[in-house]
């Protein structure tokens, strides 16, 4: 029997995590886009589509029964199916008159499906692929990911927009779109079935009496960790700005340029997002793995934490000049695409340094709830200081927000191999 390091990782990590993002694309910008379609305001969209980020905040509390119970492989496979499930459901919601508060519910639970698919992903990734090979593709899934997002949040946009335009009928616009998400997971569930490896260590750990134990001894671990309060200081802040701005760049891009926005359609939206976005999001993702795996994290570090945040600028300019020429704000959000896609790579390898151990599954888990929580608090309240702020003022206070990251960039510490190809 092949185990996952027998097949090629390129078989299966770009389907893994592009698989991945989807849900998280839908629940965080693909709902954003669809809620401003129907009318609903900048602050109502920020706070309760902000709350669909709890399953991802909350999900270390189920962590280790991913490890507990059955394999990675079952929980990836079988949620992969429950997720698609839950997609159509959401397409089935669009013409029911509480559609709003409906809707949200099922995304709710997809997200809860979301959440505990990542925690098995993740683990499989540690389990079937070797630390350099961890390095090494820690570009490739980041570039899947994102790809995901430029799927999820530009292709369905632009789905949704062509169909609106074409039928006048909103609701069926987007529900054409989950049903197509939903087709997606599907083929996922069935692809991976086959094509996923089974790594000798993804097994369901026994012991009975001992898995309460087990339990609370995976976060006694994780936060009796040296230097703990420098690892949470870093996750939960290297994203803060971010967390706030993309709460509101698709209403940004949406709002018609008497309320401060750029008057974009929802067709030029997603455009924007799956064209040049998606050659340069590639080339960054791509090229901070490689980077990585030759020189190491540590002096890689500083260099990414400027690459994630300083693109954040380009939304000042585009709130402050409001141009309308679409190649131009094409071109300044793919500059966006290229940082965050190069410089979230230090952050997705920094979460495997310290998950690194006996838990490393459920640690990994923890590590990326902790970065939920720092994007979920922020982001609820982000459309309330944007109404107040407007957008230029709030982009301003967005790049301000960044600060934070820089200040425990400077003060986490990395071993200077980590993450290196070796010659073993």
């Amino acid at each position: 029997m092949q185990t996952a390091q027998d097949k090629s990782p390129w078989l299966w990590v770009p389907s893994l995590y592009f698989g991945q993002a989807i849900p998280y694309v839908v629940v965080m910008t693909l709902s954003v886009l669809m809620y401003k379609d129907r009318g609903v305001g900048n602050d109502d969209i920020a706070f309760y589509t902000s709350w669909l980020y709890l399953p991802w905040v909350v999900k270390p509390l189920w962590s280790p029964l991913v490890d507990m119970v059955r394999t990675k492989r079952w929980w990836i496979v079988t949620l992969q199916l429950a997720i698609g499930a839950a997609l159509a459901a959401v397409g089935f919601t669009m013409h029911l008159p509480a559609y709003f508060q409906i809707s949200l519910a099922v995304l709710w639970v997809m997200a809860f499906f979301s959440a505990t698919h990542d925690i098995a992903a993740d683990g499989f990734y540690m389990l079937g692929l070797k630390q350099y090979q961890q390095a090494a593709f820690v570009g490739v899934r980041s570039t899947f990911y994102r790809l995901a997002t430029i799927v999820g949040g530009g292709a369905m946009a632009m789905m949704a927009g062509h169909l609106t335009t074409s039928t006048g009928d909103v609701g069926f616009a987007w529900s054409v779109v989950f049903f197509v998400l939903a087709a997606l997971f599907v083929a996922l569930f069935a692809y991976h079935s086959v094509v996923l490896g089974r790594p000798a260590e993804d097994k369901t750990v026994l012991g009975g009496e001992n898995k309460l134990a087990e339990f609370f001894a995976t976060f006694a671990t994780f936060f009796g960790k040296r230097d703990i309060w420098l690892i949470l200081g870093f996750i939960l802040t290297f994203r803060l700005g971010e967390s706030q701005l993309l709460k509101l760049a698709i209403p940004f891009m949406k709002d018609p340029v008497i309320k401060g926005g750029l008057g974009m359609t929802t067709e030029q939206v997603g455009l924007a997002y799956s064209t040049i976005g998606i050659i340069a999001l590639t080339l960054g993702g791509l090229l901070g793995g490689f980077l990585i795996s030759r020189l190491g994290l540590k002096r890689c570090l500083w260099l990414m934490v400027f690459a994630v945040h300083l693109p954040d600028v380009v939304f000042v300019y585009l709130a402050t000049a409001l141009p309308q020429n679409f190649v131009l704000i094409a071109s300044s959000i793919a500059l966006e695409q290229f940082g965050y896609g190069f410089g979230f790579t230090a952050m997705m390898l920094y979460m495997i340094m310290i998950s690194d151990g006996e838990h490393k599954t459920a640690h990994y888990a923890i590590c990326t709830g902790l970065m939920a929580l720092g994007m979920m608090v922020p982001g609820m309240f982000s459309g309330k200081i944007q109404e107040y702020l407007g957008y230029q003022h709030f982009f301003i206070y967005v790049c301000v927000m960044t600060i934070p990251a820089f200040i425990m960039a400077a003060l986490v510490k990395i071993d200077p191999e980590f993450g290196k190809k070796t010659d073993k």
